[in-house]
């Protein structure tokens, strides 16, 4: 008999997240069995997986229902008892502030951005939460700090770059770090401990690859977030960076002594 690991839970926690507050829950199920299989069990399961299974069946949700995943949010709650005060979730269609930044060049107020009164998935809303979580993280070294330092860092700099060269598709760098699911992605998802690489060097080379293509998704492609589709593309070279790093560390190759 084969152990049961947590793994398991720690994809069924982190997935719902990802998600709309109202969206079906049959396609969450969906979403689930895809992402388990097609991010996990290919690979040989647990430990073995290249990607993030919560942030495959993420994807392939985003591909397969958009409308659900990008147009359905929920009111945001306001005042001391918050959601204690209804019973139901009262679905709208709305924009989050990337869609909005993207159509209209509108910013969101940063202030609620922060606190997390705008629409958007269950956990990248609230900042301070995924902060305190994050930071629970780091201090008890579950996650490596250097991931989403390097992964932050980078996103403000090209961010500031790109909004003094092109305003009017970059938007200013506290604008990307508060919107959208970057602070949950870069605390949360991209410190994967298999999914990510191992050595030290390769950790700041990925956060920094991590920053430059969410920035570019943002700005320049037809989609107005680029959290997860980077993270998988940089959990693709995670392995070819520790390949890297000990090569150059480890295996240079010594000329062979001659004699005679």
């Amino acid at each position: 008999k084969e152990r049961i690991t947590e793994g398991f839970l720690v994809t069924g926690l982190l997935f719902p997240l990802t998600l709309p507050p109202t969206i079906p829950l049959w396609m969450v199920a969906v979403g689930v069995v895809v992402g388990t299989a097609l991010g996990k069990e290919v690979f040989g399961g647990t430990g073995r997986n290249v990607f993030n299974p919560a942030l495959v069946g993420r994807v392939f949700l985003s591909i397969t229902f958009p409308i659900a995943m990008t147009t359905q949010w929920a009111i945001p709650l306001q005042g001391l008892w918050g959601g204690f005060s209804r019973y139901a979730v009262d679905a709208i269609s709305s924009a989050s502030p990337l869609i909005t930044f993207k159509t209209t060049g509108e910013l969101a107020s940063y202030q609620n951005l922060f606190l997390g009164l705008i629409p958007g998935s269950l956990g990248e809303t609230s900042k301070v939460l995924i902060l305190l979580g994050g930071m629970f993280l780091i201090f008890t070294r579950i996650s490596d700090w250097r991931i989403p330092l390097s992964y932050l860092a980078s996103v403000a700099l090209f961010s500031a770059l790109g909004s003094i060269l092109s305003p009017s598709q970059v938007a200013p760098p506290l604008f990307q770090l508060l919107s959208g699911g970057l602070l949950f992605g870069a605390l949360f998802m991209a410190t994967d401990p298999v999914t990510c690489p191992t050595t030290t060097q390769g950790r700041w080379i990925y956060g920094v690859g991590l920053g430059v293509i969410t920035v570019v998704i943002r700005a320049f492609s037809g989609f107005v977030e680029g959290v997860m589709f980077s993270i998988l593309f940089m959990n693709l070279f995670a392995p070819a960076l520790d390949e890297l790093i000990i090569t150059w560390r480890f295996g240079k190759v010594k000329k062979p002594y001659k004699t005679g």
